[in-house]
Protein backbone atom coordinates (compact mmCIF):
# COMPACT_ATOMS: atom_id res chain seq x y z
CA UNK A 1 0.00 0.00 0.00
CA UNK A 2 2.72 2.80 0.86
CA UNK A 3 4.87 1.46 -1.99
CA UNK A 4 2.02 1.83 -4.39
CA UNK A 5 1.09 5.42 -3.32
CA UNK A 6 5.07 6.25 -3.46
CA UNK A 7 5.16 5.17 -6.83
CA UNK A 8 2.24 6.81 -7.91
CA UNK A 9 3.36 9.79 -6.39
CA UNK A 10 6.85 9.95 -8.16
CA UNK A 11 4.77 9.70 -12.33
CA UNK A 12 4.08 13.73 -11.76
CA UNK A 13 7.42 14.31 -10.97
CA UNK A 14 9.26 12.52 -13.56
CA UNK A 15 6.97 14.09 -15.85
CA UNK A 16 8.15 17.45 -15.05
CA UNK A 17 11.69 16.48 -14.55
CA UNK A 18 11.19 14.91 -18.36
CA UNK A 19 9.38 18.40 -19.27
CA UNK A 20 11.60 20.52 -17.86
CA UNK A 21 14.95 18.95 -19.65
CA UNK A 22 12.93 18.56 -23.13
CA UNK A 23 11.97 22.27 -22.71
CA UNK A 24 15.87 23.72 -21.92
CA UNK A 25 16.94 21.67 -25.20
CA UNK A 26 14.43 23.56 -27.15
CA UNK A 27 15.77 27.03 -25.46
CA UNK A 28 19.60 26.12 -25.36
CA UNK A 29 21.59 28.03 -27.64
CA UNK A 30 22.59 24.60 -29.42
CA UNK A 31 21.62 22.84 -32.11
CA UNK A 32 21.55 19.12 -31.73
CA UNK A 33 21.78 19.00 -35.72
CA UNK A 34 25.07 20.41 -36.45
CA UNK A 35 26.41 18.90 -33.30
CA UNK A 36 25.63 15.53 -34.96
CA UNK A 37 26.45 16.60 -38.79
CA UNK A 38 28.65 19.39 -38.27
CA UNK A 39 28.97 22.96 -38.71
CA UNK A 40 30.27 22.66 -42.86
CA UNK A 41 27.46 19.92 -43.71
CA UNK A 42 25.25 20.66 -46.75
CA UNK A 43 21.55 21.81 -46.41
CA UNK A 44 20.93 18.48 -47.70
CA UNK A 45 22.69 16.56 -45.18
CA UNK A 46 21.44 19.03 -42.59
CA UNK A 47 17.71 18.59 -43.11
CA UNK A 48 18.03 15.51 -43.53
CA UNK A 49 19.47 14.46 -40.18
CA UNK A 50 16.25 17.10 -39.15
CA UNK A 51 14.48 14.69 -40.65
CA UNK A 52 15.50 11.17 -38.86
CA UNK A 53 15.64 13.68 -35.50
CA UNK A 54 12.21 14.38 -35.61
CA UNK A 55 12.85 17.98 -35.55
CA UNK A 56 11.11 18.87 -38.44
CA UNK A 57 7.89 17.81 -36.75
CA UNK A 58 5.62 20.31 -34.29
CA UNK A 59 6.62 20.94 -30.67
CA UNK A 60 3.88 18.32 -29.37
CA UNK A 61 4.37 15.73 -31.34
CA UNK A 62 8.01 15.88 -30.41
CA UNK A 63 7.55 16.16 -26.76
CA UNK A 64 5.55 13.03 -27.49
CA UNK A 65 8.05 10.94 -29.43
CA UNK A 66 10.70 12.40 -26.31
CA UNK A 67 8.98 10.67 -23.84
CA UNK A 68 8.26 7.72 -25.64
CA UNK A 69 12.06 7.03 -26.27
CA UNK A 70 12.87 8.34 -22.90
CA UNK A 71 10.55 5.35 -21.29
CA UNK A 72 11.97 3.25 -23.55
CA UNK A 73 15.36 3.72 -22.22
CA UNK A 74 16.07 5.37 -25.88
CA UNK A 75 18.19 9.00 -24.76
CA UNK A 76 19.59 9.94 -28.50
CA UNK A 77 23.07 9.37 -29.39
CA UNK A 78 26.03 11.18 -28.01
CA UNK A 79 28.06 13.67 -30.49
CA UNK A 80 31.03 13.01 -28.13
CA UNK A 81 31.68 8.97 -28.05
CA UNK A 82 29.01 8.58 -31.41
CA UNK A 83 27.30 5.63 -29.40
CA UNK A 84 23.68 5.73 -27.76
CA UNK A 85 23.45 7.62 -24.13
CA UNK A 86 22.05 4.76 -22.88
CA UNK A 87 24.99 2.73 -23.50
CA UNK A 88 27.52 4.74 -22.29
CA UNK A 89 25.36 5.22 -19.24
CA UNK A 90 25.77 1.51 -18.75
CA UNK A 91 29.60 1.80 -18.43
CA UNK A 92 29.99 4.77 -16.53
CA UNK A 93 26.80 4.97 -14.17
CA UNK A 94 28.42 1.56 -12.02
CA UNK A 95 31.74 3.88 -11.31
CA UNK A 96 29.74 6.90 -9.72
CA UNK A 97 26.73 4.13 -8.01
CA UNK A 98 29.86 2.39 -6.48
CA UNK A 99 31.48 5.84 -4.88
CA UNK A 100 27.79 6.81 -4.16
CA UNK A 101 27.22 3.76 -2.26
CA UNK A 102 30.30 3.51 -0.68
CA UNK A 103 30.00 7.19 0.91
CA UNK A 104 26.45 6.46 2.13
CA UNK A 105 28.01 3.61 4.10
CA UNK A 106 30.50 6.00 5.82
CA UNK A 107 27.50 8.55 6.23
CA UNK A 108 25.81 5.94 7.83
CA UNK A 109 29.30 5.09 10.13
CA UNK A 110 30.71 8.44 10.56
CA UNK A 111 27.14 10.16 11.65
CA UNK A 112 25.69 7.64 13.55
CA UNK A 113 29.15 7.04 15.69
CA UNK A 114 29.20 11.38 15.84
CA UNK A 115 24.85 11.80 16.61
CA UNK A 116 25.09 8.50 19.81
CA UNK A 117 28.77 9.83 21.21
CA UNK A 118 27.48 13.13 21.74
CA UNK A 119 23.49 12.41 22.49
CA UNK A 120 24.97 9.85 25.14
CA UNK A 121 28.07 12.36 26.13
CA UNK A 122 30.81 9.81 25.66
CA UNK A 123 34.54 10.03 26.31
CA UNK A 124 35.68 13.13 23.84
CA UNK A 125 32.14 14.00 22.97
CA UNK A 126 32.94 18.04 23.39
CA UNK A 127 35.45 17.26 20.60
CA UNK A 128 33.74 15.83 18.29
CA UNK A 129 31.25 18.63 18.86
CA UNK A 130 33.75 20.75 17.68
CA UNK A 131 34.56 18.63 14.47
CA UNK A 132 30.70 18.41 13.84
CA UNK A 133 30.44 22.57 13.69
CA UNK A 134 33.75 22.91 12.04
CA UNK A 135 32.83 19.37 9.48
CA UNK A 136 29.91 21.08 8.40
CA UNK A 137 31.35 24.12 6.46
CA UNK A 138 33.89 22.19 4.77
CA UNK A 139 33.20 22.26 0.96
CA UNK A 140 33.83 19.02 -1.04
CA UNK A 141 37.00 20.50 -3.09
CA UNK A 142 38.94 21.63 -0.30
CA UNK A 143 37.92 18.35 1.39
CA UNK A 144 39.60 16.50 -1.79
CA UNK A 145 42.73 18.80 -1.76
CA UNK A 146 43.28 18.07 2.32
CA UNK A 147 43.02 14.54 1.61
CA UNK A 148 44.77 14.63 -1.30
CA UNK A 149 47.49 16.18 0.42
CA UNK A 150 47.47 14.13 4.07
CA UNK A 151 46.85 10.68 2.93
CA UNK A 152 48.72 10.83 -0.86
CA UNK A 153 51.38 13.37 0.02
CA UNK A 154 52.16 12.96 2.97
CA UNK A 155 51.37 9.78 3.96
CA UNK A 156 51.60 7.78 1.05
CA UNK A 157 48.86 5.02 2.00
CA UNK A 158 45.73 5.80 -0.50
CA UNK A 159 46.03 6.34 -4.50
CA UNK A 160 44.20 9.62 -5.65
CA UNK A 161 43.21 8.73 -9.54
CA UNK A 162 41.52 6.48 -10.75
CA UNK A 163 39.36 3.54 -10.16
CA UNK A 164 41.89 0.62 -10.44
CA UNK A 165 45.78 -0.04 -10.50
CA UNK A 166 44.85 -2.84 -12.83
CA UNK A 167 45.23 -3.16 -16.35
CA UNK A 168 43.36 -6.05 -17.17
CA UNK A 169 40.07 -5.24 -15.30
CA UNK A 170 36.90 -7.61 -16.00
CA UNK A 171 34.31 -4.96 -17.66
CA UNK A 172 31.52 -7.44 -17.13
CA UNK A 173 28.91 -8.83 -16.70
CA UNK A 174 27.50 -6.19 -14.24
CA UNK A 175 29.62 -3.63 -14.62
CA UNK A 176 30.30 -3.22 -11.05
CA UNK A 177 34.00 -3.48 -10.46
CA UNK A 178 33.29 -4.51 -6.77
CA UNK A 179 31.33 -7.27 -7.81
CA UNK A 180 32.97 -8.78 -11.03
CA UNK A 181 35.75 -9.14 -9.45
CA UNK A 182 34.93 -11.45 -7.29
CA UNK A 183 32.50 -13.27 -9.71
CA UNK A 184 36.22 -13.51 -11.97
CA UNK A 185 37.89 -14.89 -8.99
CA UNK A 186 40.08 -11.83 -8.31
CA UNK A 187 39.68 -10.45 -4.62
CA UNK A 188 42.59 -8.82 -4.94
CA UNK A 189 41.14 -6.48 -7.51
CA UNK A 190 38.26 -6.13 -5.15
CA UNK A 191 40.52 -4.81 -2.31
CA UNK A 192 42.12 -2.19 -5.31
CA UNK A 193 39.38 -0.97 -6.22
CA UNK A 194 38.09 -0.38 -2.21
CA UNK A 195 40.99 0.96 -1.94
CA UNK A 196 40.57 3.64 -4.44
CA UNK A 197 37.59 4.34 -2.85
CA UNK A 198 37.60 5.24 0.35
CA UNK A 199 39.26 8.51 -0.30
CA UNK A 200 36.79 10.12 -2.67
CA UNK A 201 34.00 8.81 -0.91
CA UNK A 202 34.98 10.01 2.28
CA UNK A 203 35.49 13.47 0.57
CA UNK A 204 31.79 13.25 -0.57
CA UNK A 205 30.75 11.64 3.32
CA UNK A 206 31.92 14.30 5.33
CA UNK A 207 29.58 17.06 5.11
CA UNK A 208 26.17 14.64 5.06
CA UNK A 209 27.54 12.47 7.74
CA UNK A 210 27.75 15.51 10.17
CA UNK A 211 24.60 16.40 9.26
CA UNK A 212 23.38 13.36 9.93
CA UNK A 213 25.13 13.04 13.46
CA UNK A 214 23.83 16.95 14.81
CA UNK A 215 20.13 15.64 13.58
CA UNK A 216 20.46 12.09 15.41
CA UNK A 217 21.82 14.08 18.10
CA UNK A 218 18.84 16.51 18.62
CA UNK A 219 16.51 13.62 17.78
CA UNK A 220 17.97 10.89 20.39
CA UNK A 221 18.16 13.73 23.34
CA UNK A 222 14.30 14.46 22.65
CA UNK A 223 13.52 10.88 22.64
CA UNK A 224 15.34 10.10 25.83
CA UNK A 225 13.40 12.54 27.52
CA UNK A 226 10.24 11.55 26.48
CA UNK A 227 7.51 9.54 28.82
CA UNK A 228 8.30 6.27 27.82
CA UNK A 229 11.60 6.49 28.03
CA UNK A 230 11.23 7.36 31.38
CA UNK A 231 8.59 4.50 31.92
CA UNK A 232 11.33 2.31 30.96
CA UNK A 233 13.95 3.64 33.54
CA UNK A 234 11.49 3.37 36.19
CA UNK A 235 10.92 -0.22 34.87
CA UNK A 236 14.69 -0.90 35.70
CA UNK A 237 15.74 -1.01 32.08
CA UNK A 238 19.34 -0.39 31.47
CA UNK A 239 20.54 2.76 29.48
CA UNK A 240 21.64 0.79 26.38
CA UNK A 241 18.92 -1.16 26.40
CA UNK A 242 17.02 1.89 26.36
CA UNK A 243 18.96 2.93 23.65
CA UNK A 244 18.75 0.41 21.17
CA UNK A 245 14.80 -1.17 21.52
CA UNK A 246 12.75 2.38 22.20
CA UNK A 247 15.10 5.32 21.87
CA UNK A 248 16.94 4.92 18.54
CA UNK A 249 14.06 3.62 16.37
CA UNK A 250 11.85 6.49 17.24
CA UNK A 251 14.65 8.78 16.68
CA UNK A 252 15.16 7.66 13.04
CA UNK A 253 12.69 9.59 10.98
CA UNK A 254 13.86 12.83 10.78
CA UNK A 255 17.59 10.97 9.92
CA UNK A 256 15.98 9.11 7.15
CA UNK A 257 14.46 12.11 5.99
CA UNK A 258 17.47 14.10 6.06
CA UNK A 259 19.43 11.17 3.94
CA UNK A 260 16.59 11.25 1.45
CA UNK A 261 17.83 15.34 1.05
CA UNK A 262 21.23 14.45 1.09
CA UNK A 263 21.32 11.95 -1.71
CA UNK A 264 20.89 14.52 -4.53
CA UNK A 265 24.33 16.65 -3.04
CA UNK A 266 25.59 13.44 -2.77
CA UNK A 267 25.36 12.58 -6.66
CA UNK A 268 26.16 15.84 -7.49
CA UNK A 269 29.00 16.05 -5.48
CA UNK A 270 30.60 12.91 -6.58
CA UNK A 271 30.30 14.33 -10.49
CA UNK A 272 32.90 16.91 -8.95
CA UNK A 273 34.90 14.31 -6.93
CA UNK A 274 35.34 12.30 -10.20
CA UNK A 275 36.50 14.40 -11.95
CA UNK A 276 39.33 15.72 -9.33
CA UNK A 277 40.48 11.69 -8.26
CA UNK A 278 40.06 10.81 -12.45
CA UNK A 279 37.08 8.48 -11.59
CA UNK A 280 35.75 6.99 -15.17
CA UNK A 281 32.20 7.57 -14.15
CA UNK A 282 29.37 9.87 -14.66
CA UNK A 283 31.32 12.82 -13.65
CA UNK A 284 34.07 12.66 -16.54
CA UNK A 285 31.56 11.65 -19.09
CA UNK A 286 29.53 14.98 -18.04
CA UNK A 287 32.18 16.89 -18.53
CA UNK A 288 33.22 16.47 -21.66
CA UNK A 289 29.79 16.35 -22.64
CA UNK A 290 29.31 19.95 -21.99
CA UNK A 291 32.44 21.16 -23.26
CA UNK A 292 31.24 19.51 -26.57
CA UNK A 293 27.63 20.60 -25.95
CA UNK A 294 26.49 17.61 -26.42
CA UNK A 295 22.49 18.28 -24.87
CA UNK A 296 21.27 14.53 -25.67
CA UNK A 297 24.37 13.58 -23.40
CA UNK A 298 23.50 16.37 -20.56
CA UNK A 299 19.54 15.40 -21.19
CA UNK A 300 20.23 11.68 -20.66
CA UNK A 301 22.46 12.17 -17.50
CA UNK A 302 19.72 14.44 -15.90
CA UNK A 303 16.87 11.81 -16.45
CA UNK A 304 18.90 8.85 -14.81
CA UNK A 305 19.74 11.15 -12.19
CA UNK A 306 16.53 12.02 -11.31
CA UNK A 307 15.40 8.57 -11.84
CA UNK A 308 17.72 7.63 -9.07
CA UNK A 309 16.66 10.31 -6.99
CA UNK A 310 12.85 9.73 -6.97
CA UNK A 311 13.78 5.86 -6.48
CA UNK A 312 16.25 6.09 -3.76
CA UNK A 313 13.55 8.72 -1.81
CA UNK A 314 11.11 6.02 -2.16
CA UNK A 315 13.61 3.45 -0.51
CA UNK A 316 13.68 5.84 2.56
CA UNK A 317 9.89 6.38 2.56
CA UNK A 318 9.64 2.67 3.22
CA UNK A 319 12.58 3.04 5.35
CA UNK A 320 10.59 5.72 7.57
CA UNK A 321 7.34 4.00 7.31
CA UNK A 322 8.72 0.75 8.69
CA UNK A 323 10.90 2.45 11.68
CA UNK A 324 7.62 4.77 12.37
CA UNK A 325 4.45 3.07 11.35
CA UNK A 326 2.46 6.29 11.77
CA UNK A 327 4.31 7.43 9.00
CA UNK A 328 2.67 5.01 6.86
CA UNK A 329 -0.98 5.93 7.95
Amino acid sequence: MVLGRRVVGAIPVLFALVLVVFTLQKVAPVDPVVALVGDKASPAVYQAARHKLGLDKPVPIQFLHYIGHAVRGDLGSSTVTRTPVSSDMMKFLPVTLELVFMAFILIIVIGFFMGLATAQRWRGSGILRIVMISGASVPVFLACLLGMLIFYRWLNVLPVTGQTASYDAPTGPTGFLMIDSWLSGRPDLFFDDLKHLILPAFCISITPAVSVGRVLRSSLETTLKSEYTRTARAKGLGEKTILIKHALRNALGPVLALLGLQLASMIGNSIVVEMIFARPGIGLYISQAIGQGDFNTIAGVTLVIGLLYVLANIVVDLLQAAADPRVAA
